[in-house]
Order: structure tokens, then C-alpha cells, then sequence
């Protein structure tokens, strides 16, 4: 144990001077470098993580941690907000120093709901939807995504999930259909689902748009999530095969655990992501 704790605080201290460099916002389109072998991956934070918490304290913690990505909870800005709302919540995260690179999980249960979802993102201003649509509504969503040139990522979530249990119950869905249209991994759901991770990254690549990054305490159904590395996803071959296919989106934290005091869990978490990833 005492190695572990030496090892994260080793890497979180080598990474405070990142404090310092420029944060590129959405304004600047989001885009990001082509990742490779060997440089670091874009790290950032799912806002599932801070579902106890009220934009003010969630950025508040992501300055502690030094991590600026956000993608953005309905939780924190719901999708039926006003005009005004959804600006006031915006000048918060800017005025903070935090990029939102994406809104979701946003569910999509109607057409209604596809069109909120739509509209929403693009009053918050980002490329892309991290959703989880009805099957009798993905053509639907296709066409949304073709009208505002806006990409929709599915979240799988596990064996509970009657829709998307799998990474490949996504892909099966959306592989013939606009290649913006593509998915969001989450690797712990992935596994409990019965699929390795590092597996799906490879074979889905052409599809993935965003990634979930956690770590639970068994490859079962009833696996929970814990923090990184105390648990059995290998995310030595997580990383390794996000370098492989050349990954250029984010990794986001998503810590599910401890969810009414989740910093210490999400610091540890991320150190040791780091230190991996930097290893």
C-alpha cells in the first residue's frame, strides 16, 4: 500500500506544473492533436461524477484536480433550461477555466426528446451528444445529427441495460448508418457486460467518439465501481490500445463511488491514470 500511495503522489506532483498551460475551450472548436504511441491522452471528467453537486462546487473540484474537461450532466443544466440559463451556467464554467467538450448521458425516449437534445447542445455549443436513444428512434437521431452536423456518441450501460448492455449492442445499431453516429465506451459497463475493454476500443475504433474511464471490483453483473486500480480492469491495455487505434478524444473519469464525497476517490483515481498512462 505504501508503494501505491508513493506512486500516486509521485505523478500528481509531476503533473501540477500543467496548471499553467492555455486551456483550449470550445470556442476554439475543440479540437485536439492526433494522440500516438507515446503522447498523453486527453483526460476529463463525466458529469455523472458530480450528480450531488451544483456547477460552483463541480468546478471547484476540477480545479483541485487540475482537470478542465467537462462533459456536461443534465444534472447541473438540464436540457429544458431558458436561453438565460443555459448562458449564466455557460460564463460559470468559462469564467472557471473549464472546456465542455460534450453534454450527456442524455436519454432519448421520444421524438420530443431527440429535438431537446439537439437544440441543447447546440445553445451550449459542442460537437457532440453523448446519448442513449430508443431503437425506434435512431434513424430519427440520424437525421438530427445530419441537420445539425452535431455527432451522437451511445453510452452502453451494462447488463441491466435492456438497449445497450454491450459495446457491441451499439455498434450493431449505428455501423451502417452516418459516421457521425457513433458510440460511447464505458469500460466498466463493458466488462460487466462480459467484454473487455481494451477489446471493444480496437474493434469499434472507426465509431468511438468518447470513452468513460472507471474501474469496478469484479468482471460480474453485480461488479461495483471502486477506485482506479484497486479493481480488475486492465488499464495498462486500456491505454494501450486507445494509443493503438490513435485516439484523439477524451478519457473521462467517471468516479461512481463514494458519490457524496467523491475528491479523494477521484484524485486517486486520476494519479494512478496518469501514472500509467506516463509509465
Amino acid at each position: 500500500m505504501s508503494n501505491r500511495r508513493k506512486f500516486i503522489q509521485q505523478t500528481l506532483l509531476g503533473t501540477t506544473g500543467a496548471a499553467f498551460l492555455p486551456i483550449l475551450g470550445s470556442a476554439a472548436g475543440n479540437t485536439m492533436p492526433m494522440a500516438n504511441e507515446s503522447a498523453p491522452l486527453n483526460i476529463g471528467i463525466a458529469g455523472y461524477t458530480f450528480a450531488k453537486f451544483n456547477i460552483e462546487q463541480s468546478i471547484a473540484m476540477m480545479k483541485r484536480i487540475n482537470i478542465l474537461n467537462l462533459s456536461l450532466k443534465d444534472i447541473q443544466l438540464p436540457v429544458n433550461s431558458t436561453d438565460a440559463q443555459i448562458a449564466a451556467a455557460i460564463a460559470k464554467f468559462k469564467e472557471g477555466g473549464i472546456n465542455i467538450y460534450t453534454v450527456g448521458v442524455i436519454y432519448m425516449k421520444t421524438k420530443e426528446a431527440v429535438d431537446a437534445a439537439f437544440i441543447y447542445a447546440k445553445k451550449v455549443g459542442v460537437t457532440m451528444i453523448v446519448g442513449v436513444p430508443s431503437y425506434d428512434l435512431i434513424e430519427y437521431a440520424e437525421q438530427k445529427v445530419k441537420e445539425f452536423d452535431i455527432k451522437l456518441a451511445i453510452h452502453n450501460h451494462g447488463p441491466e441495460d435492456a438497449l445497450y448492455p454491450a459495446p457491441s449492442d451499439v455498434y450493431n445499431r449505428i455501423k451502417n448508418l452516418d459516421t457521425r453516429m457513433g458510440m460511447c465506451i464505458d469500460i466498466g459497463h463493458s466488462l460487466r457486460a462480459g467484454t473487455l475493454p481494451e477489446n471493444a476500443i480496437k474493434l469499434y475504433k472507426d465509431r468511438l467518439f468518447d470513452i468513460h474511464i472507471k474501474d469496478i471490483n469484479a468482471a460480474a453483473k453485480d461488479g461495483k465501481a471502486i477506485e482506479m486500480g484497486r479493481g480488475v480492469i486492465n488499464i495498462k491495455e486500456v491505454i494501450g490500445s486507445l494509443r493503438k487505434i490513435k485516439y484523439a478524444g477524451y478519457c473521462s473519469i467517471e468516479f461512481e463511488k463514494d458519490m457524496s464525497d467523491p475528491l479523494p476517490g477521484i484524485a486517486e483515481s486520476i494519479g494512478y491514470f496518469k501514472g500509467v498512462m506516463n509509465g
